[in-house]
């Protein structure tokens, strides 16, 4: 698990609790999303994908209608920086 609900809370600015089910349900969608853009797994050691997935969470949380399409237009930029840095980490270490 990349993040977990505390911390997801926390970043949100602690959301009423009745939310939490929505936000553990996003926040699986996130870490989906993104071991699927990038073909890897990441941890919690990992602070630039908690940082994509918190980024991602919020989004999501706040555009409720749009969850499962593509980031909203204000986060769009940096969704693709920090895909692209996460994609290419391991081909980086390895080659480096």
């Amino acid at each position: 698990m990349i993040i977990d609900l505390a911390i997801a809370r926390k970043w949100l600015r602690e959301p009423p609790e009745e939310d939490n089910d929505i936000i553990k349900l996003i926040i699986g969608a996130t870490e989906e999303y993104l071991k699927n853009a990038t073909g890897r797994t990441f941890d919690d050691t990992n602070n630039q994908a908690r940082l994509f997935c918190l980024v991602l969470v919020t989004d999501w949380y706040e555009n409720r209608d749009l969850i499962g399409t593509k980031p909203s237009e204000k986060v769009r930029f940096s969704i693709q920086s920090m895909l692209i840095q996460l994609q290419n980490l391991e081909e980086e270490i390895t080659s480096g």
